[in-house]
């Protein structure tokens, strides 16, 4: 019996962002700006809000200017449309779909039918161009035309963990949740912590695009043909897929990142405030957002083990023998969020 190798990929623990912030995160051809919430100037008389019949209108939308270059499984999507001039353009998509799996949706909505009920908001994309407030009126619409459509809840997640190639070149600060906080989604804590594998370029190779080479599933092909764009070697007829997977990830230089979990927000959605608490009386209380990053786990003791003292017995101190540790607040990072 072949026993597999353990991986060999180096480990990192980036430092997050603070989730609390007054900065409304924009987009174009993968990079991001800054618009503040007092900035303003959004004028509904020069927008427009449609679903978006075919893929491929939205997919090259997402493509061009998210930073993860990827499209993920779609139930609806929706544009937002400049249509001040002569002729309407898309400045924004927002995709709603269906996550790998349905614990991400019946966790924090169990009375709800995932995939009918309730949908992942997986893409939330403007242009720099688009003034604030856009976001919250954008959301907004595509809230209405869902509930319209039976949807009562809404998951979506805020990854704080920044993204740097091999090179050390910012690709996606990270995400702080400004809209889904000011668009009144109840905090649900965070997701799972994982160990996420960052690509040279500082995308993300997912656990389930790993699973589709190893098992040779539907997409395998446009995996391979990414990790050989990055340099893996083409794999030999007959070979094993996994061990092949192996073999390349060390090859192009991926990093394996401790992730302690993307922040998770739900939306209720309903005509009212109160339809909408009534129809979801099963989803999680509201939490208060972190104003500051969670802190990262210290890495385990390496030392050599020590031997065992003797235990002293215990007995009560006096109040003159109490001391006090003083922790001295975290230092703010110099970003703007």
């Amino acid at each position: 019996m072949t026993v597999p190798r353990q991986e060999s990929l180096p480990f990192e623990d980036l430092p997050e962002i603070p989730p609390a912030s007054v900065w409304c995160q924009r987009w174009r051809q993968g990079t991001h700006s800054w618009s503040h919430v007092r900035d303003g100037g959004f004028d509904a008389r020069t927008y427009r809000v449609d679903v978006i019949a075919e893929k491929q209108p939205a997919e090259a939308f997402v493509l061009a200017h998210h930073y993860s270059r990827s499209y993920p499984a779609v139930k609806v999507q929706f544009g937002l449309y400049d249509v001040s001039g002569r002729h309407r353009r898309l400045c924004g998509v927002a995709v709603f779909g269906a996550p790998v799996s349905t614990a991400v949706l019946t966790n924090p909505l169990p009375h709800l039918e995932p995939y009918t009920q309730s949908l992942e908001c997986s893409r939330f994309v403007l242009l720099e161009e688009c003034p604030g407030n856009s976001e919250s009126w954008f959301l907004a619409r595509c809230f209405a035309a869902l509930l319209d459509d039976g949807v009562r809840g809404v998951v979506s997640f805020a990854d704080p963990v920044p993204r740097r190639t091999a090179s050390g070149m910012l690709v996606m600060p990270g995400h702080v949740g400004t809209i889904y906080a000011a668009t009144n989604a109840v905090y649900a804590g965070r997701a799972t912590a994982r160990t996420v594998k960052l690509l040279p370029d500082g995308t993300v190779f997912h656990a389930r695009t790993a699973q589709k080479i190893r098992r040779r599933e539907q997409g395998h092909e446009y995996a391979t043909a990414q990790l050989i764009a990055l340099g893996a070697p083409r794999p030999r007829p007959g070979s094993d897929p996994a061990l092949w997977l192996r073999e390349a990830l060390a090859a192009v230089g991926a990093r394996n990142i401790r992730h302690r979990g993307a922040h998770r927000f739900v939306f209720r959605l309903g005509r009212t405030a109160v339809s909408a608490r009534r129809s979801n009386s099963a989803s999680p209380p509201n939490s208060p957002i972190p104003s500051s990053p969670t802190p990262s786990r210290r890495p385990p003791d390496r030392r050599r083990h020590r031997p065992p003292t003797a235990r002293v017995p215990h007995r009560p101190c006096s109040s003159l023998e109490l001391t006090c540790l003083h922790v001295p607040p975290t230092a703010r990072p110099a970003h703007p969020i």
